[in-house]
């Protein structure tokens, strides 16, 4: 059987994949059910709410706790925005997506989400009240986007609601509870909004072309290649100037590989489907994780 020509002005599906390339040999059951998870963030996350728990001050069995609640809820967040996206992926030919692939079906995703969102709140728990409900606030937004919020104009306020309560969730989780460092917050706020916006800026097209009008989308591509890498240096500059004393050498030094990086990354953007600005946007964001880790104990 022929397949029916291209009708006017279509384009055709280029590949999401973090490398660029389409696999292969396309991942199926359990294999596909992770890559449906979004996996590579989900582990970015993790690892990097672990090594903050460890360096706030977190012993190995609380640093377990925080990394084992943060993995359930990054898990249930990825799984939720692959049933939730469903109709539209395979709408616009996701190469990379196994359930627009018709390789997994929805229900077996949502089951995935759900099942990772009820283990999500007794391991959060186990960080005590507070923290769990810090936790619990941030993933209840990343559903929130998925379920509605992503095609408004308010598609960065759970992005920034998630990664601030991040910080929050840590620094309320230690055996002597306490709020984080304002600065701590307002930089995981800032990484949020910048991870939302080079997020969607692969798929603006065709976001637009199934209806998700939320902020970026409204922006356009040019706007949200250039305020991506922006919103990422400013959260690196808050997480230099904002604690106490001096930046040092060092918060000079990391300020100005920052700068570079995003320069960098914005001016060799070539159009749809470049990854300079991502991997920019990624490396500036790495940075800036880099340094709240240094903080450390300084969080509270």
């Amino acid at each position: 059987m022929t397949s029916s020509p291209s009708p006017p002005g279509y384009l055709a599906p280029v590949s999401h994949h973090p490398s660029g390339v389409v696999p292969r040999t396309p991942p199926r059951g359990p294999q596909a059910l992770l890559h449906c998870c979004h996996p590579e963030p989900a582990l970015a996350v993790t690892v990097f709410v672990t090594a903050l728990a460890v360096a706030a001050g977190h012993g190995p069995a609380g640093a377990a706790a925080v990394g084992a609640a943060v993995l359930a809820g990054q898990l249930s967040v990825g799984w939720c925005n692959d049933a939730a996206d469903a109709r539209r992926d395979t709408a616009c030919g996701r190469t990379d997506k196994p359930v627009a692939e018709g390789r997994l079906s929805v229900r077996a995703v949502a089951v995935a989400a759900w099942t990772a969102l009820v283990l999500c709140v007794p391991l959060s728990v186990l960080s005590g009240p507070g923290a769990a409900a810090a936790h619990l606030t941030g993933v209840a937004a990343g559903w929130a986007y998925n379920l509605r919020l992503k095609h408004t104009l308010l598609s960065p306020l759970p992005y920034a609601v998630g990664f601030a309560s991040l910080p929050v969730f840590v620094t309320l989780g230690l055996p002597r509870p306490a709020w984080p460092a304002w600065w701590a917050v307002a930089a995981g706020a800032l990484l949020g909004v910048g991870a939302h916006l080079v997020n969607v800026l692969p798929d603006i097209e065709d976001d637009l072309a199934t209806g998700v009008r939320g902020l970026p989308q409204s922006l356009g591509r040019t706007a949200c290649r250039w305020l991506a890498p922006l919103v990422m240096l400013a959260a690196v500059g808050v997480v230099v100037a904002g604690p106490p004393g001096p930046a040092g050498a060092g918060g000079l030094c990391l300020a100005v590989v920052a700068g570079a990086v995003a320069a960098t990354g914005t001016a060799r953007a070539a159009g749809r489907g470049d990854r300079w600005p991502f991997r920019a946007a990624m490396a500036v964001a790495g940075l800036a994780v880099g340094r709240l880790v240094w903080a450390g104990a300084g969080l509270v």
